[in-house]
């Protein structure tokens, strides 16, 4: 058994890694060591996370896939969190979230009382199901209250956006240009893949002579 650790924050100034030191404790306490943790700054309301994806494709059956709670793995509408609730499945991988006590049987070898072990395995999957429901609604009344304070600040003629930090773009840029890949670039610049991917797509393309 592999415990692989997903670790994620929203935005580019939030510490994605804040938590590591708390799951690395509690794999302990089951006598567990995390093989590898996977680390980004990407949106849990969408589904095309680079270091997500990459969990997924390293993954073996019976891997443990740990978490500090299920909101750091989906904040995703219904069918989508169907379709990586259907991937994850398919790996054969366990979920267990540090705020979900009824996951953290997946830290031990399946083994002794057959029935126990599946009617716990049925609490723990319905539990889960809650917690990415109550997840997207938290995400969407966020959202709602967040589009309402720009419509005020607007209407108030208050509302500036979000600065760009161009010293990170120029960093970024001037990595890309000497030939750095995306993950490359967003370690070196610190930032996120997904940042690194929005100051690209903003690149003027060189005119042809």
């Amino acid at each position: 058994m592999f415990v692989r650790s997903y670790l994620r924050a929203s935005t580019d100034d939030q510490d994605a890694q804040r938590a590591r030191q708390q799951l690395e404790r509690f794999a302990g306490e089951h006598d567990r060591v995390i093989a590898s943790a996977y680390i980004e700054n990407a949106s849990g309301a969408h589904p095309d996370r680079p270091e997500l994806l990459r969990l997924l494709a390293d993954a073996r059956p019976g891997d443990v896939m740990l978490l500090e709670s299920i909101d750091r793995l989906t904040r995703l509408p219904e069918t989508e969190w169907r379709a990586l609730k259907a991937a994850i499945d398919a790996k054969g991988l366990r979920l267990v979230a540090l705020d979900l006590p009824t996951s953290h049987q997946g830290m031990q070898d399946t083994a002794g009382d057959e029935f126990t072990s599946r009617m716990l395995a049925a609490v723990n999957g319905m539990m889960i199901e809650m917690m990415a429901a109550i997840a997207r609604k938290d995400y969407e009344q966020r959202r709602e209250r967040q589009a309402q304070g720009i419509a005020k600040a607007k209407a108030d003629g208050l509302y500036r956006g979000r600065p760009v930090d161009k010293d990170l773009h120029c960093r970024v840029r001037e990595l890309l240009d000497a030939g750095l890949g995306i993950r490359a670039a967003a370690r070196h610049a610190q930032c996120s893949t997904t940042t690194v991917l929005k100051i690209r797509d903003s690149m003027t393309p060189p005119s042809e002579a």
